[in-house]
């Protein structure tokens, strides 16, 4: 079956992004995960290691061979260059995983769960290529919370991966649809999507 649409989905660290991604697979549409295609390459064996080794040294390799996720994070929040130069090895490599999965779908609508759509990065790219822009959007006090209850990280780094994402008016700058993740309930939020699933 030839692919129909292609549904830009993005919203900023803890707004539900994730979350809603995966029920629109229960509903039947096929998601490719640029967050996820980005952890396979970095983890152990992974197809950006060799070139991340060479450009950062070993001191940002694990135990296991992965990249140090926690310490490169540390680093291209305070260093754009190295930023700029992680970005060179993973995003190609990720653009084109993405686009064999595309490739390889047999739905008619094809979600692609990127957070980085709003960033002025090759990501931007792809929103002239897609049909609707889904934004995820709740306050940052909220997306402060979910990821402190989820994660070990603190509200400093919490803050810190924000401030280094688009901003939450430039997420909504590019959105054809919005769905507001403050206060919804997990069968609240699943009733939204399946409306608006039904529309498309």
């Amino acid at each position: 079956m030839a692919i129909v649409k292609l549904f830009g989905l993005t919203g900023g660290i803890g707004s539900g992004k994730s979350t809603v991604a995966t029920m629109l697979s229960d509903l039947g549409a096929t998601v490719v995960d640029a967050d996820a295609i980005s952890r396979s390459t970095t983890a152990a064996g992974g197809g950006a290691m060799t070139a991340i080794r060479t450009a950062f040294g070993n001191a940002f390799i694990d135990s296991t061979g992965a990249l140090d996720r926690a310490k490169m994070r540390e680093l291209v929040f305070s260093d754009n260059r190295a930023k700029h130069k992680l970005e060179a090895i993973t995003h190609p490599l990720i653009q084109r995983l993405m686009q064999e999965q595309i490739a390889a779908a047999i739905t008619p609508w094809v979600v692609l769960d990127l957070p980085l759509l709003a960033e002025r990065t090759g990501f931007a790219g792809w929103k002239p290529l897609l049909d609707v822009v889904c934004v995820v959007d709740c306050e940052e006090a909220t997306q402060i919370k979910r990821v402190m209850a989820r994660s070990q990280m603190t509200e400093p780094a919490v803050r810190a991966v924000i401030a280094n994402q688009a901003s939450r008016q430039a997420r909504l700058a590019i959105a054809d649809v919005v769905i507001t993740n403050d206060a919804l309930t997990l069968d609240a939020l699943k009733l939204a999507v399946s409306a608006l699933w039904l529309k498309l």
